[in-house]
C-alpha cells in the first residue's frame, strides 16, 4: 500500500525537482551574467536576503519610498551608505514566473544603463528571495508623482521642470541607440523617474523594456503598460517601436507642463466628441489658449515675460508632435532632445 503511495507521489516529487533546478540554474545563469560586467566601469555585487532584510528594518513601511502592481521600493543603509531597494512580488494579475522575468529584465536593462548619468544606477541585486530584487543608489529628492512633482506643496520650478525633460529625453535616446539592437522602455511615466540631490533625474523600472529583433524594425507583443501612457498606435496593434517611447514621454511633458495628473485631462475630454488627448490639445493650442493648459504655479513664475510664454507655446508643440496618432509623424527621441535644448536655451533668464 505505502508503494502504491509513494508511487503516485513520484511525478509531484519529480516536479518540485525540476522548478528547484530551474530556480538554481537561473539563480547561476544571472550570477555569472552579473559577474562577466565590466567591474572596474560597473561593479556588481549579490546580496545576501538577511542584508536587505536587516537594511530596511524588515521592509518596514516606514522605508517605503514607492510601489507600483508588482514592486515596492524602500530606501535602506549598505556599505556605509543610502540605497533604494526594489522588492517584486507577485499579485493579483501577475504570476510568480512573469514579474520574475520582469524582474531579471529590470536588472538586464538596469546594468546596461547604469553607465548612463541620467540612469538609476543599479548597485546589485539579491537572488535568495523567490523573485530577484535589486539594490540600486540612493536618490535623495524622491521619486516624481503622478502631477510630476515631488508631492503635494512641492510643485517643481519650471526651470526643473524643463531640465528633467531635456535629461530625461537623453537617457531615453541613449536606450534607442547605444545598443546593437533598440530597447524601448514600454512603461514611461513620472513615476519612473527619481530626483537626486541636485533635482537631477535618474530614469528606472525597465521590466517591461523590450528589445527590437535583429533584421526588424519593430517589435509585437502583448500590451502593457500604463493607461494615458500608452502608444495607441501599440494599444490598436500590439506593436512596438521607438516611436512607442516618444509618444509615452509626449506625455509625460505634459504632465510637466499642466502641473496635473494626466488622468485629469479625461474630465475635459468627458465633454467632447474626440477624446483624443493630441486633438483636444491642439484645439486649444490653435485657438490661442494654451495657458487654459499650463500649470498656474509655471505662469505665476513667468510673469509677463514674452519669451518665457513662447517657450511654454514651443513645448506645447513639442507635446502636440511627440503624441501624434500617426507613428511615423512621430519625432525620433536624438530630435526630441535636441528640440528641448532649443528651448531650454530660448529663454536665458526671466
Amino acid at each position: 500500500m505505502l508503494s502504491k503511495v509513494f508511487f503516485s507521489l513520484r511525478p509531484s516529487i519529480r516536479k518540485v525537482e525540476r522548478e528547484s533546478s530551474v530556480l538554481k540554474n537561473g539563480s547561476m545563469l544571472l550570477e555569472d551574467l552579473i559577474a562577466s560586467c565590466d567591474g572596474e566601469s560597473n561593479p556588481i555585487r549579490t546580496y545576501s536576503a538577511d542584508e536587505l532584510v536587516k537594511a530596511t528594518d524588515n521592509f518596514h513601511p516606514s522605508c517605503l519610498i514607492s510601489e507600483d502592481l508588482s514592486f515596492q521600493v524602500f530606501r535602506g543603509f549598505l556599505d556605509d551608505r543610502s540605497v533604494l531597494i526594489k522588492k517584486y512580488f507577485e499579485g493579483r494579475w501577475l504570476s510568480e514566473a512573469k514579474v520574475t522575468s520582469m524582474a531579471i529584465r529590470d536588472i538586464i536593462i538596469s546594468m546596461q544603463m547604469s553607465t548612463h548619468k541620467n540612469a538609476l544606477k543599479l548597485l546589485g541585486c539579491c537572488l535568495e528571495f523567490s523573485i530577484p530584487a535589486l539594490v540600486l543608489e540612493y536618490a535623495a529628492k524622491g521619486v516624481l508623482d503622478h502631477h510630476g512633482g515631488l508631492g503635494f506643496s512641492r510643485s517643481l520650478p519650471w526651470k526643473t521642470r524643463m531640465l528633467i525633460a531635456k535629461k530625461v529625453a537623453n537617457a531615453l535616446a541613449y536606450l534607442h541607440t547605444a545598443f546593437p539592437r533598440p530597447i524601448i522602455h514600454r512603461d514611461l511615466k513620472p513615476a519612473c523617474i527619481f530626483l537626486d540631490d541636485d533635482y537631477l533625474p535618474k530614469l528606472s523600472d525597465f521590466s517591461l523594456s523590450i528589445t527590437i529583433p535583429p533584421q526588424q524594425l519593430h517589435v509585437e507583443d502583448s500590451v502593457r503598460g500604463t493607461p494615458r501612457y500608452v502608444d495607441p498606435t501599440y494599444l490598436a496593434t500590439g506593436y512596438l517601436t521607438e516611436k512607442t517611447d516618444v509618444y509615452s514621454f509626449g506625455v509625460v511633458l505634459l504632465v510637466f507642463l499642466m502641473g496635473r495628473k494626466i488622468q485629469d485631462v479625461d474630465q475635459a475630454l468627458a465633454a467632447e466628441e474626440d477624446r483624443s488627448i493630441p486633438k483636444y490639445l491642439k484645439l486649444h493650442a490653435s485657438n490661442g489658449e494654451y495657458k487654459t493648459i499650463v500649470d498656474p504655479c509655471i505662469l505665476e513664475e513667468v510673469g509677463a515675460d514674452e519669451q518665457a510664454h513662447q517657450q511654454l507655446q514651443d513645448f506645447l508643440a513639442l507635446v502636440l508632435l511627440c503624441t501624434k496618432d500617426e507613428r511615423e509623424a512621430r519625432p525620433c527621441m536624438i530630435d526630441v532632445a535636441k528640440e528641448l535644448v532649443r528651448i531650454e536655451k530660448s529663454v536665458l533668464c526671466y
